[in-house]
């Protein structure tokens, strides 16, 4: 049987490549002694064979099927057709071999695809056509089994994060004021309310559109709560300046659960900034100064409360100064373990983007630790020219940048999403070893979003974002992740 995906499988580096590192995470030859520690001791994933209908290649065994498509498959009692912009996902069990799929919708005001409102669902009745939510059921061959409306009037929706309890938390990727006025293809409309929060969304239909305004309003990106459910951690799309990870604490004696965090006041707990610290104290001004020679390696991470989160006089992000905080270009995907939280920096490398004296990249993978509270690199993509250009590469299925978002494998490994300038892949990571492509966008340059695996190994839905697709891959999945 597959490990609990909550059960962190490998400092990664510390095990795969041979770094004896002090006071890291536990390996997987320590985690799992029956297994050999990664990455050395898994089957390398085949090579990828073009799909004869042009729209996934994957490897030789591996199969999809598509769930939804934008603006063909129908929505339930008659709320018109499936949204655009497939992004953030999370799967549930259901039950009897079905699943239920919580899926964001990417959109801004007036898309041609955006989500209805529907009565019940609407948090901003001024955001007409715009981002959300919607519950899509489906098994384990991929059929469509309904899709509805779970949340709408929302803007942006893009990343977010499944809670122990079975929701979802949807994150929006804006900073959006009410009075703001939007436009788009010859329509015109005014927000009503301010933008740039996290909302739970309910699986079975129930709706509670409510912002939970104790997380912050900025441009959220993803979240992940420990086990105790006394933390939430979350990332920051955003630049000039660059992005912040950030970790909520809760009240003193409060555990989030069901209904617990729209109920809380707006200033509840502690929302503060990463600040990694290096060897002489000082506070690492922003990610792009580490590079692949640092993989594996903790650092000590501190956190700077927040001033004012709900940003009414400037952006959450702008209230510290340079060199105050640790600022990273895309701060992206997050997904939590038992022992910690994994978090991407999709890629910096052009002017702006990072520091003029640290290192273009074109991805990083973090991992953060509760109990020692460090900070390791456990992937890293290094910055070519082709995905500057925007060229295809020579080696296409070896060459990978922009990891948006990730989710953790039944087995403990990573699932990417990239959303780069060269072909867009599904990956799968090592921590600390190799990355390979299991799938490849045939269709389009579209980014892939939303990875997401059943509890039970059998199916990875993914979504490609346009034309707004979500897949439904099956295969041996344990003989190459197990």
């Amino acid at each position: 049987m597959p490990a609990s995906r909550r059960t962190f499988l490998a400092g990664g580096a510390a095990a795969g490549v041979g770094l004896a590192v002090a006071g890291s995470v536990p390996s997987l030859a320590q985690a799992h002694p029956s297994r050999p520690p990664a990455p050395g001791g898994h089957v390398p994933f085949p090579p990828l064979v073009d799909d004869p209908n042009g729209i996934l290649a994957l490897p030789a065994g591996f199969r999809y099927a598509v769930v939804t498509r934008t603006g063909v498959t129908r929505l339930d009692h008659g709320q018109g057709v499936t949204p655009s912009d497939h992004d953030g996902m999370a799967v549930f069990d259901a039950g009897r071999g079905r699943y239920t799929l919580i899926q964001n919708h990417e959109n801004d005001p007036g898309a041609e695809f955006g989500v209805p409102h529907v009565r019940g669902t609407v948090y901003d009745p001024g955001a007409l056509d715009s981002g959300g939510c919607t519950v899509i059921t489906t098994d384990r061959a991929g059929r469509n089994l309904g899709e509805f409306v779970a949340i709408s009037g929302t803007v942006s929706n893009c990343a977010g994060g499944p809670t122990p309890w079975g929701t979802w938390l949807t994150c929006e990727e804006t900073e959006d004021r009410a009075g703001d006025k939007w436009e788009e293809s010859g329509r015109t409309g005014v927000f009503q309310k301010d933008h740039g929060y996290v909302f739970e969304v309910w699986a079975d239909g129930s709706s509670d559109p409510r912002p939970i305004k104790c997380l912050g309003r900025y441009a959220h990106e993803a979240l992940a709560i420990d086990k105790d459910r006394t933390h939430i951690y979350l990332s920051e799309d955003a630049d000039q300046p660059n992005g912040l990870f950030y970790r909520w604490t809760a009240p003193r004696g409060v555990k989030v659960g069901p209904k617990v965090l729209t109920r809380l006041p707006a200033d509840a707990g502690v929302l503060a900034a990463m600040q990694i610290i290096m060897d002489d104290g000082s506070v690492l001004p922003d990610v792009a100064y580490l590079t692949s020679a640092q993989l594996g390696r903790p650092f000590p991470v501190r956190w700077k409360e927040v001033p004012e989160r709900d940003a009414r006089t400037k952006p959450v992000r702008e209230q510290f100064a340079d060199g105050e905080v640790t600022r990273g270009r895309k701060f992206e995907g997050v997904w939590g373990t038992d022992d910690g939280v994994y978090v991407v920096n999709s890629y910096a490398w052009e002017d702006g983007e990072l520091p003029a004296d640290a290192a273009p990249h074109d991805g990083m993978v973090w991992f953060y630790h509760y109990r020692n509270q460090t900070i390791q690199l456990v992937t890293y993509f290094p910055h070519q020219v082709t995905a500057e250009e925007g060229a295809p590469a020579r080696y296409t299925d070896l060459t990978f940048d922009g990891p948006d978002n990730v989710t953790v494998t039944p087995w403990g490994s990573l699932v990417l999403a990239e959303d780069g300038a060269g072909a867009s892949h599904v990956l799968s990571s090592f921590p600390g070893g190799p990355t390979y492509a299991i799938a490849r966008n045939q269709l389009n340059d579209s980014e892939f979003t939303g990875p997401a695996f059943t509890d039970d190994g059998r199916v990875l839905f993914v979504n490609m974002q346009d034309p707004g697709l979500t897949l439904a891959i099956t295969g041996p999945w344990e003989k190459y992740l197990g």
